[in-house]
């Protein structure tokens, strides 16, 4: 990804970090190989040098994947299965944006268009929560 943003894929990790870090954390569940609107808002906001600056200095990324053609690990797919469950996701993408301590102060379901800074200005407000 243009950006260099470090997508983690466990939220333990990345609310460990967040707490550390006084960050938010992330959570993009996407369908990477399959997931038109998914691929879309990766090149369109994630892969955005102005979104991986942002990101860098206020947010833990996760990358929660259901892919069709890529192969996981039973562990991963299980965990990711459960997250999927706990935050009831309807479709992808759907991103969740919480604290460190697990509290959700943001969910997008779906697309949304605007590109880094529509992102950008919905983060600042979910931060300021």
């Amino acid at each position: 990804m243009a950006s260099d943003i470090s997508w983690l894929t466990s939220l333990p990790d990345a609310q460990a970090q967040a707490k550390k870090e006084h960050k938010l954390v992330f959570i993009d569940f996407t369908g990477s190989d399959w997931c038109s609107w998914c691929k879309k808002l990766h090149e369109e906001t994630f892969s955005k040098p102005e979104f991986g600056e942002y990101a860098k200095k206020n947010l833990v990324m996760v990358e929660l994947d259901f892919p069709h053609n890529i192969t996981q690990a039973p562990e991963l797919k299980a965990a990711n299965k459960a997250l999927a469950e706990k935050y009831e996701l309807k479709g992808y993408p759907t991103l969740v944006v919480m604290k460190p301590d697990g509290k959700v102060v943001w969910k997008q379901e779906g697309y949304m268009a605007g590109g880094p800074t529509a992102w950008i200005a919905k983060l600042d407000e979910a931060k300021a929560k």
